[in-house]
């Protein structure tokens, strides 16, 4: 629960954030009185900081990803082993149709990896220390499959193209609900001089209930592309060798030393019940082991 409260909250810290600093300079305000825009103005407020706010993630995903798991990007192979990975994601590459991503290794005790990236031939492959040291050769190439099959899919753009709608849609509604609640405490006075207390409660409260829904159908886009990439990991590696990797990774034990912002990437998520499955970025690994299985 601790990591999905976490995941939520940054997300919503950012547009409440944004939602704060429009409020400060009267850019809303502006673009949301009537006379001086209007609805118009608004959606491409909405949509400048939606998106925005969406892209500028992608495009410094990999940057990032370095940065916050001490990821080493192997320009040289020193080992055996390093030119074992960097061959098997070259021609993973290679069947898939896409660019040679960077390929990186970062020191963390539990078995894991993850993509990321701006474009398909723009992109980052890492894995653990962990991974590499708990799996055998035939589970590591599996789970490097199911990494370039989320590159190949496209599934960082797409996944980053839902949350800049979403995040357009929550600050339109927001704001659009919000100067209606104005309007309605202020008894239907035109606020021409600005908006008052009302609107401005109005769209902090509704941005935190509007982005909880977003977040909802982010993760359920999230999950489905898991089992997607593991089918792509199946045709890269086998179907036997995907299946043998994600039942290894049943064994992992503890919380992932990935940073929060980074944990909708790894091979493999938390679990939780109830409502909370809403908010689950990877679906359980027996779920995705019986979908592998069923292909046969």
């Amino acid at each position: 629960m601790r990591r999905i409260a976490l995941f939520l909250v940054t997300n919503l810290a950012v547009l409440l954030l944004l939602g704060m600093v429009c409020h400060l300079f009267g850019v809303d305000q502006w673009a949301a009185m009537r006379g001086y825009g209007g609805m118009p103005g608004l959606l491409i407020f909405a949509a400048v900081f939606g998106m925005g706010g969406a892209f500028i993630s992608l495009a410094t995903s990999k940057w990032m990803a370095k940065m916050t798991t001490g990821a080493r990007v192997i320009e040289q192979p020193q080992n055996d082993a390093e030119r074992w990975l960097v061959e098997t994601v070259r021609r993973h590459a290679q069947n898939a149709g896409i660019g040679m991503p960077e390929v990186a290794i970062y020191d963390a005790p539990e078995m894991n990896a993850f993509a990321t990236g701006m474009t398909k031939n723009s992109a980052l492959v890492a894995v653990s220390t962990g991974l590499l040291q708990q799996m055998d050769r035939e589970q590591v190439t599996a789970v490097l499959g199911h990494e370039i099959g989320h590159v190949a899919n496209g599934d960082m753009v797409t996944l980053t193209l839902i949350q800049g709608v979403l995040n357009t849609l929550v600050i339109l509604a927001a704001r659009v609900v919000g100067r209606l609640v104005d309007s309605w405490l202020s008894g239907g006075r035109d606020n021409r001089g600005g908006s008052g207390i009302g609107y401005f409660v109005s769209v902090m409260v509704l941005q935190l209930v509007f982005g909880l829904f977003a977040s909802m159908i982010v993760m359920a886009f999230s999950r489905w592309r898991e089992f997607h990439a593991d089918a792509a990991g199946a045709k890269l590696a086998g179907r036997g060798a995907m299946i043998s990797a994600l039942q290894r990774l049943q064994l992992n034990h503890g919380e992932s030393t990935l940073p929060k912002t980074m944990a909708a990437f790894g091979i493999s998520g938390p679990l939780a019940q109830g409502f909370q499955r809403l908010f689950m970025s990877h679906p359980p690994l027996e779920e995705r082991i019986a979908a592998l299985q069923k292909q046969g």
